[in-house]
């Protein structure tokens, strides 16, 4: 399945879970007066219209390249992970100004076994949303998805907490629906932090993991006629990486060659899902722009093992490895 149809599908499966999941919560909240039940009904409420965003936001993020917007609409797939924070931040707040109203007046409610079935049944689900939503964010690499499977997530966890809440409040401890009310609000915060601060990266232009980046000059090091790499600069431009890079190469190659080495080192390092565009500046070594040794740079041998101290990753030697 491709990546457009692949992420529509996700959107759409997971706003018919959560209107199914907000009418029966209401249902029950509605029958019992339970705030634990409401809480996690003004939870699954809020996840239906972020999730109608989500799909609007999908929508728009699959278009494809245009005149206007020549690398595609995934740049606005953090703006839409964004919203679903903001949303995230005004439920959890609501949330927990009830729970405290609640403590604080004694909460008396108290719920039944369909209650505890509604909230059973929320957390399996939640269960599979999480999964299905972490994989497919990971196979597309989307932080709209991601935001959705960190939500997910905690919804398990809210889901659980409102369940001991009801069960203990059928006990005669009454006052334990209402806490588990707050302890819902305080998951659904948590999940608006982890989202902001994911989504806030890409759009400031964060660097990707060093992971990422050592991959990066690994696979131009990979090249047989590159003898060193150095200043590369990789930062995220929305969801993808934006990599530059300068190689050296012997500087008796000729233009062709030249070209036929920049090409295949854009080509090597393309291959990585995350990146989008890499531009590839050719130093010929003779200029010496790289001297082996500084800022702790490792010859490295025909093993493939250099000695320490180990190069940091926008400044690597190939030498030797011919």
């Amino acid at each position: 399945m491709d990546r457009v149809s692949a992420l529509r599908r996700v959107g759409l499966v997971v706003l018919g879970v959560n209107v199914v999941l907000a009418l029966a919560k209401g249902a029950v909240y509605l029958s019992t007066g339970s705030l634990a039940v409401g809480s996690e009904a003004v939870n699954s409420i809020a996840d239906g219209v972020y999730s109608l965003v989500i799909v609007v936001g999908l929508y728009l993020t699959t278009q494809p390249p245009d005149t206007d917007h020549p690398h595609g609409h995934e740049r606005i797939e953090p703006f839409v992970a964004l919203f679903v924070a903001v949303g995230v931040f005004a439920a959890g707040g609501a949330v927990l100004w009830q729970a405290a109203q609640a403590v604080l007046s004694g909460g008396t409610t108290r719920a039944g076994p369909v209650a505890m079935a509604v909230l059973a049944g929320s957390a399996a689900a939640k269960y599979l949303l999480f999964r299905y939503c972490a994989r497919m964010a990971e196979t597309y690499h989307s932080p709209a998805l991601r935001a959705t499977a960190l939500d997910n997530r905690a919804d398990i966890l809210t889901a659980g907490a409102a369940l001991v809440g009801v069960v203990g409040a059928s006990l005669g401890v009454s006052v334990l629906d209402p806490l588990a009310g707050g302890v819902v609000a305080l998951g659904i915060l948590y999940t608006g932090v982890e989202i902001a601060r994911d989504n806030v990266g890409y759009l400031v232009g964060r660097a990707p993991s060093e992971e990422l980046t050592d991959d990066i000059v690994e696979r131009a090091l990979a090249h047989p006629e590159v003898k060193g790499v150095h200043d590369v600069v990789a930062h995220h431009v929305g969801p993808e990486v934006d990599v530059s890079l300068h190689i050296e190469i012997e500087g008796e190659r000729t233009l062709n060659e030249a070209h036929d080495i920049e090409t295949d080192v854009v080509r090597r390092i393309r291959e990585i899902r995350e990146v989008d565009d890499v531009f590839v500046h050719l130093d010929p070594r003779e200029l010496g722009e790289w001297k082996e040794g500084d800022e702790g740079g490792v010859p490295r041998g025909p093993d493939g093992q250099g000695q320490p101290p180990r190069a940091p990753p926008h400044s690597r030697s190939n030498s030797g490895r011919n």
